[in-house]
């Protein structure tokens, strides 16, 4: 992790952000000692926004597996 001054992050604060996404954190100290950490946010997503799995079978043939089953008589 790469440390810079309060001057130096806020000079160069674009190269900063980009060390801190390229690293992963960042260590800004001011001179009064306290430090602050910068890291890239993580990206939201939706819980529903799943990868597709290929089942090597067409649409028609999932509309015809859920009809037949539709169909079925369960008594």
């Amino acid at each position: 992790m790469k440390e810079f001054s309060f001057t130096e992050a806020r000079q160069h604060f674009a190269s900063i952000l980009d060390e801190a996404k390229k690293e992963g954190i960042v260590c800004v100290k001011k001179r009064d000692g306290e430090t602050f950490y910068i890291k890239p946010a993580t990206p939201k997503t939706s819980p529903f926004d799943v990868k597709g799995v290929d089942l090597g079978i067409s649409s028609s043939e999932i509309v015809d597996i859920i009809r037949e089953g539709r169909e079925r008589n369960y008594s």
